[in-house]
């Protein structure tokens, strides 16, 4: 099969051929439909990820196609299905899958960090009964490719984290993949939104969404920025971004008793040694921090609901659409800014 992988970090990956992958017991093989290209994934090719440990690597977390092969022990997935997966796969048998949150289970493996990711024709998956999710059929490959990490992460961040409610302000900082879905589904549960970026383009196409108001992220001021627009401030504010400068700036554009919800990344490098949340400003008025990393795979079906019934249309967060070949330019260009809308790569 042809994939894209690195030698080394920070060296400009290939497309090559390789070995199909075997079907590992109690897991699958995935013909990949479709792929997200996501940043996450330029993080990992610059050696920002320590879990990437074996080299040459193939990338690759975000995906869906259609079941390949099944190994020893699989019981529930099938060949032929259409399926996804979540970015992060659980064991199945600890205490923290038992309890439903296998998106931070000990044990869990993600594609594309653990092991051999998406960007190729075929991909191995561990724990097929546990991990791998159907899709509707009214769920087309590339929506589901978008939604692995940034759609999923959003859905459960403002659905399930933050517990948004009808009537209240929503702040968003950072209009990328996460932010502008953090944006579409606060809107759908009847929140009024705010949402930040320093990219024109990326601040219409939230407002497209149903941002009410749409502030530039260049200003020093964004804090208050948004206090004012919310008329105090907001009851929930979303790092959709990861940097010193927005995580502090969620914090501070909180309402008393607001939500700051924490899901853009900080690598370590950046945040050693500095507090990103003012924590004075949390006692002061008596706020709360919550982090949300990715979405269960129990808890996909109700997303996937959601798209089904048109309430949520991630569809229109889609961008460019490339071909594997192009895959290794496109992730290199991902130091910079980068157009909105989730593009997909197709092998």
């Amino acid at each position: 099969m042809r994939a894209v992988r690195f030698d080394s970090f920070g060296e400009m990956p290939y497309v090559t051929d390789v070995p199909v992958p075997d079907p590992p017991e109690g897991g699958v093989v995935v013909r990949v439909a479709a792929t997200g290209l996501c940043r996450s994934d330029w993080h990992g090719w610059q050696g920002h990820d320590t879990d990437i440990t074996t080299l040459p690597h193939t990338p690759g977390h975000e995906f869906a196609g259609v079941v390949h092969s099944v190994g020893a022990g699989v019981e529930q997935v099938q060949v032929g299905q259409r399926v996804t997966v979540p970015f992060v796969c659980g064991c199945g048998q600890c205490d923290v899958c038992r309890m439903g949150a296998s998106h931070v289970c000990p044990h869990q493996w993600q594609p594309g960090v653990n092991g051999p990711g998406s960007f190729a024709e075929f991909v191995a998956l561990p724990r097929a009964d546990f991990n791998v999710v159907p899709l509707p059929d009214e769920v087309t490959f590339a929506v589901a490719a978008g939604l692995g990490c940034r759609f999923a992460t959003a859905y459960r961040a403002v659905v399930d984290v933050a517990r948004v409610r009808r009537g209240e302000t929503v702040a968003v900082l950072g209009c990328g993949g996460v932010g502008l879905s953090a944006v579409m589904v606060a809107v759908s549960l009847g929140a009024t939104v705010i949402a930040t970026d320093l990219d024109p383009a990326a601040r219409q196409l939230a407002a497209d969404l149903g941002a009410v108001s749409v502030l530039d992220a260049s200003r020093d001021d964004m804090a208050e920025q948004i206090r004012e627009a919310t008329g105090g401030g907001a009851d929930v504010a979303v790092d959709a971004l990861g940097s010193v400068a927005t995580a502090q700036a969620t914090t501070e554009a909180l309402a008393i008793r607001g939500r700051h919800v924490q899901v853009g990344l900080l690598p370590p490098a950046v945040v050693a040694g500095r507090a990103t949340v003012p924590m004075h400003t949390v006692i002061a008025r008596e706020l709360q921090v919550l982090g949300s990393h990715g979405m269960p795979a129990g808890d996909y079906p109700r997303m996937l609901q959601d798209i089904a019934d048109g309430r949520l249309a991630p569809e229109k967060l889609l961008g460019a659409t490339i071909s594997l070949d192009e895959a290794p330019a496109a992730l290199a260009s991902m130091n910079g800014r980068t157009t909105p809308g989730v593009t997909i790569i197709q092998p």
